[in-house]
């Protein structure tokens, strides 16, 4: 069925809108660019609810208002909700005219979140499971979705929580072995059995999720499979180097390259990262921020070099032989600069003079200044960040359901 070059009116809700056939073939809308390849009445009633031949239009029952708003977004490329319309139901007009929640402004995009969110936890039923084509690519779907969404199953849950378990273990192994009562030879052989078999099931985890990866490089390009990785390797290392040169063979002696390797372990704390939403937030938040975190520091260096030097002017400076020795120097008052305007204030070196004090207290209430200007737009990265891990959390736990798009 060949529109040509004829004028395409297209009633939606008893609205009209006319295009040149032309340009509708050139819509983003998937259900209107495929009007044109319809070769019979039966493939366009599949499209549209009714056809009128001799005025070439087509007939829509959908929601007007709503389709106003998507044409909005065909002219200008720019997608929003409609006000005082239900979230749900402009989603749904949405993807009926081949739109996905990405073509949506930001702004908009959250709200859908939150109104998708509260809808998957209290009322989406629990999808029925799909047959797949093929088995074994279903298996190892299935496995994927267990070992990397820990939300996805419940034996997913198991997992993780089996995970975080051998982590606390590990990291609490790590910290007793520093004990001087743990130098015993008896106390160490315990500790290495339990050491192996900590990174035992590491190795085995790290191994099966990558083997049933879908992207072998993206996998490895990972941060969090990286810190994994940090993590095996300096057990293997360091017990491969005591099959080669013994256990108290000079070279072990003078490894301090193994101990700081075997220190590396303690990386295993972000590996809990992978389980927690509140550690995911902070590292997405934290990437996000990163010219927040730049500012931030720009503030306090130029804060810290105006202060320190005034400092040590002040307090040394002025009189060289009875002068603050604690000052004696612009690096040395450097370390008084930090600690006051972040309030920490050790109390191992302060100001004597009047002066001095006074530029102390104008030093402590410009760190409280500084410090808080970046800290709002921090603040409301992290709540968003916090927000999207939710809702991306939530979809992995409950699928979509059409009856309540519908």
């Amino acid at each position: 069925m060949k529109l040509g070059g004829r004028l395409c009116t297209l009633n939606v809700g008893g609205r009209r809108f006319s295009f040149p056939a032309e340009l509708m073939k050139r819509f983003p809308l998937s259900r209107l660019s495929q009007l044109h390849r319809c070769g019979s009445e039966q493939e366009l009633l599949e499209l549209c609810d009714d056809y009128d031949w001799d005025s070439n239009e087509f007939f829509f029952d959908r929601h007007a208002d709503a389709f106003s708003f998507i044409m909005l977004y065909v002219q200008h490329g720019k997608l929003r909700l409609q006000p005082q319309m239900c979230e749900l139901c402009f989603y749904n007009e949405m993807l009926y005219w081949g739109l996905e929640s990405c073509d949506l402004q930001p702004c908009c995009q959250r709200r859908l979140d939150d109104r998708l969110s509260d809808c998957f936890v209290h009322f989406f039923p629990k999808e029925e499971r799909r047959v797949p084509e093929e088995a074994r690519s279903h298996w190892l779907e299935t496995l994927r979705r267990t070992l990397e969404e820990p939300t996805s199953s419940p034996l997913a849950q198991v997992l993780a929580s089996v995970s975080v378990l051998f982590v606390v273990i590990s990291i609490g192994m790590l910290c007793a072995s520093t004990l001087p009562d743990w130098k015993a030879v008896e106390t160490l052989d315990q500790h290495r059995i339990i050491e192996a078999v900590c990174i035992g099931w590491f190795t085995a985890e790290c191994l099966v999720r990558f083997l049933v990866s879908q992207d072998k490089c993206e996998f490895v390009r990972r941060p969090l499979n990286i810190i994994d990785l940090l993590a095996i390797l300096p057990y293997y290392v360091s017990v491969t180097m005591t099959m080669l040169t013994g256990e108290n063979s000079q070279l072990q002696r003078a490894g301090v390259m193994l101990r700081v390797l075997r220190m590396m372990r303690i990386f295993w704390v972000i590996k809990l990262a992978r389980h927690f939403l509140g550690l995911q937030t902070l590292g997405l938040t934290l990437r996000r921020c990163y010219r927040e975190m730049v500012m931030l520091l720009v503030f306090v260096c130029v804060a810290m070099a105006i202060f320190s030097a005034l400092a040590q002017l002040l307090e040394h400076g002025l009189d060289l032989e009875a002068g603050n020795q604690d000052y004696a120097s612009i690096p040395a008052a450097c370390w008084w600069v930090i600690i006051s305007m972040t309030t920490v204030g050790y109390g191992d070196m302060c100001p004597v003079t009047v002066a001095g004090r006074v530029l102390g207290g104008v030093c402590v209430v410009s760190g409280i200044v500084l410090l808080a200007l970046p800290i709002t737009f921090i603040y409301h990265s992290f709540v968003q960040c916090y927000h999207e891990l939710k809702v991306r959390s939530t979809r992995c736990s409950h699928r979509p359901s059409a009856e309540l798009v519908n």
